[in-house]
């Protein structure tokens, strides 16, 4: 790593995991900074299974320990996609003094005040009927009681999710979704969900926020993206013309330059 580079910790949403971040972890350590991708439990190879996790905290845990690790005197850039910005502001109400910045990459952003369940639910306002078209919802047992997780459908992976990039690439891309994924969770049935006092200001709130709009998302607009920086004021916003919801994967390059930006004060130094 080149003096002054930075460690980006990456974390995918649901359903996904380290592996869809492949491109802008090349293209971060060809710049001379370090990237760590991981999997959240029960996601990518994740050894558990989904019924074995019964909490947010358990599916958190691979970056909360990650970032419990990091050195003293270590600052993290962490990078949530998705569902991974709920992720990302835990270990940042838990370790703010090992966070120099939290991305959220067209993620749940939460704010000091309300609870973390609310992006979902101001989400889940905003989609029409048949929005998760071909996808199948199961029910979990665990210890904590009962639990919904989601099976995405081919054809929303085609139609809302991988749908901008160059046609070939595109269809690469969307084929290993289809291998790699398994059910994933939003775990609102679990009481940190609720929890209006999980994120203060003196932790969460005290470290840098960046938001990052993918304009042609097709599954979150971009006017519910920009209502997500409106339900959480005092972050700073980017904006990746093109990109869809997957932009690590169809706008690479293009999210590298504004993570690096954001974190050194370069421009466009990653290819």
């Amino acid at each position: 790593m080149e003096s002054g580079g930075k460690h980006f910790i990456l974390v995918h949403g649901l359903a996904h995991g380290a592996w869809c971040w492949y491109k802008v972890v090349a293209r971060l350590r060809a710049a001379g900074h370090r990237a760590t991708a991981l999997d959240m439990a029960v996601s990518g190879v994740h050894p558990a299974s989904l019924h074995e996790v019964s909490s947010f905290e358990d599916y958190s845990r691979p970056l909360l320990d990650a970032v419990a690790a990091a050195a003293d005197g270590e600052r993290l850039v962490l990078v949530g996609h998705s569902l991974g910005g709920l992720n990302i502001a835990l270990a940042m109400e838990r370790f703010p003094e090992k966070v120099a910045a939290g991305v959220f990459l067209t993620a749940s952003m939460p704010r000091v005040g309300s609870h973390m369940g609310i992006t979902i639910e101001e989400f889940m306002k905003t989609i029409k009927p048949g929005f998760f078209m071909d996808s199948k919802t199961i029910v979990l047992n665990t210890d904590q009681g009962s639990r919904t997780a989601v099976v995405f459908g081919p054809n929303l992976l085609a139609a809302k999710i991988y749908d901008q990039s160059p046609a070939e690439v595109t269809k690469l891309d969307l084929e290993l979704a289809k291998l790699l994924l398994r059910p994933g969770s939003q775990f609102m049935e679990d009481p940190m969900m609720k929890d209006e006092t999980l994120l203060t200001d003196g932790n969460y709130g005290s470290v840098k926020r960046v938001f990052v709009i993918a304009k042609a998302d097709s599954s979150s607009t971009e006017e519910m993206q920009r209502r997500m920086v409106d339900l959480s004021p005092g972050a700073e916003v980017e904006e990746i013309a093109e990109a869809d919801h997957m932009a690590m994967l169809s706008k690479p390059t293009e999210l590298c330059d504004v993570l690096v930006k954001n974190v050194s004060g370069c421009h466009y130094i990653c290819r």
